[in-house]
Formats: structure tokens, sequence, C-alpha cells
């Protein structure tokens, strides 16, 4: 429960209006919004899906808070798992990232946009219009939704902050640093920043499938990140282990692998796609 002093101000963003129309757009539209309003010091806190937070802040902002990281997978809904989908099943969902990756490992798969809000998407799958859809784990959980099984992370590696919340408040305000920091979960905020360094390193965009993912093994922090073409047709994937005490050098250092290999051009041509 929140303190008695505290209020809740909801934020309609772009982001938000576009998705409801079926729009594609860049991340930082559904942060703009709500960044202003704590520039404007209408807020003293915002509170966004990590995932939707670009690498590069806004003059005076910073991230003061990263709670404990809900399952940071994909979930199928509409079959056991990959494998159990027919030759040709189509398969809905609107992020370039999981295409790039399901048709990498199924080429066979016919992979559709799929627009709207979560309740709209189970919708169509229901009426039959899709086969399956690939959704966020900790998005169905969070609606108390019970629809999906999760994909292991190393067959669709997880979208850079997928799963995190991050706290942001204004530089020298240390009143919200207090606040986030006191609900702030160091191993997610370790994983968090391994993952957004190597998306800053990489310059990526929203238009570019790239993937991201940290998790802790026997007291290091492993990295894993995929590139790719929206067909699936060229795709690198890499991963190294390094200190969890310094997960921005991890990020960076896997981001130096990818370019060695190509990320670069890959990058490049699938935002001319």
């Amino acid at each position: 429960m929140l303190p008695a002093d505290v209020e809740l101000v909801p934020i309609a963003t772009s982001g938000d209006e576009g998705r409801a129309a079926g729009a594609p757009g860049d991340k930082s539209r559904f942060v703009k919004e709500i960044e202003d309003a704590l520039l404007r010091k209408e807020i003293d806190v915002a509170v966004h899906s990590a995932k939707d937070v670009p690498s590069a802040l806004p003059p005076g902002l910073r991230i003061v808070g990263v709670p404990e990281r809900a399952d940071p997978r994909d979930a199928l809904c509409g079959a056991g798992a990959l494998e159990e989908l027919p030759e040709g099943a189509v398969v809905g969902t609107s992020s370039l990232r999981r295409r790039a990756q399901l048709l990498a490992r199924r080429p066979d798969l016919r992979v559709e946009d799929l627009r709207g809000n979560v309740d709209t998407r189970l919708r169509r799958l229901s009426e039959g219009r899709y086969d399956a859809l690939v959704l966020a784990a900790a998005g169905l959980a969070r609606l108390g939704r019970r629809d999906g099984v999760p994909i292991a992370a190393e067959d669709v590696v997880p979208a850079g902050g997928q799963g995190c919340l991050a706290l942001e408040g204004r530089m020298g305000d240390e009143r919200a640093a207090e606040l986030g920091s006191a609900i702030t979960h160091a191993p997610s905020v370790e994983r968090l920043m391994a993952e957004r360094a190597l998306v800053a390193a990489l310059d990526a965009s929203c238009r570019t499938p790239l993937a991201a993912h940290a998790e802790h093994s026997d007291g290091e922090l492993v990295l894993s990140a995929f590139v790719g073409l929206p067909d699936g047709s060229v795709w690198i994937r890499d991963a190294l282990t390094g200190p969890a005490s310094d997960p921005g050098a991890l990020g960076r250092a896997v981001a130096e692998r990818l370019l060695a290999a190509g990320a670069d051009d890959v990058l490049r041509e699938a935002e001319r796609i």
C-alpha cells in the first residue's frame, strides 16, 4: 500500500495514444509527457516500463530506483511451445525483436503484425485470427492474466529492461532519491544497467531487432544479446560473463563483440527495411 502522502498522477502519453490507434513509434513517445511533467515539477517521481526508457535521459533527470524485476521472458499464447506450432502457423506480435527471433528459429511461420491492448490481442487469438501470440510474461502477470507459457530466454532473448520498472527523478531531488532507493532491488539494477549499456553502445532504436538479457550466475553477470533482420534471414547472437559490480563495462564489452561480428551493418540494414 502507498504511504498516505503519496498521490498517483495518471498521464497519457503519445505512445499510449499511438498504440491504441495501431501506429508504431519510437520508444521515447511512451515517456516524453511524463518526463515533461517531471521537469515542470508537476510530479516528483516518474514510473516507467524500463524497456520504454531511452538510453539517453533528458538533462536534469536520472533513474532513482528499480524495484525487483518481474519475469523478463516472452510468453507464447495459444500453444505449449514454439515447437508445437504447425508449419505455416500465424503468430501475432508487434515487436521486430520477437519477429526476427521467431523467424530465425522457425522460418516456416507466418509472423503478422498485432496491435492493441492485451485484452484486444487475446480476443483476436480466441477469434481464430492467429494461431498464437507472443506477449511479455510480466505484462500478462501484472494484469492478472494466466494466459501464455514463458519462452526460455535462450530461445527468444528478451528486450533490454523487459519486466523492470524504472523510477525517474530530478537531479538534486534527494527526497525522490531516498524514496527510490528504499524500494530498489540491487540485483535487478545490475541486470538493467548491463542491458542499457549494451543498447546505448549500439545506438539502437525501437526500429531495430535487438535483444539484451542479463542474469546472475555464480556471483557474476551473464549478458546475452541478439541482433538480426526482421525476416530472420541474418542474425548474430553472443553472450559474455563479467563481474556484477561493473554491469556497464559488461554491456559495452558485448556491444564491441557484436560490432566486430558485423552487428552495425545488420542494425543499419534493419532500419532501412
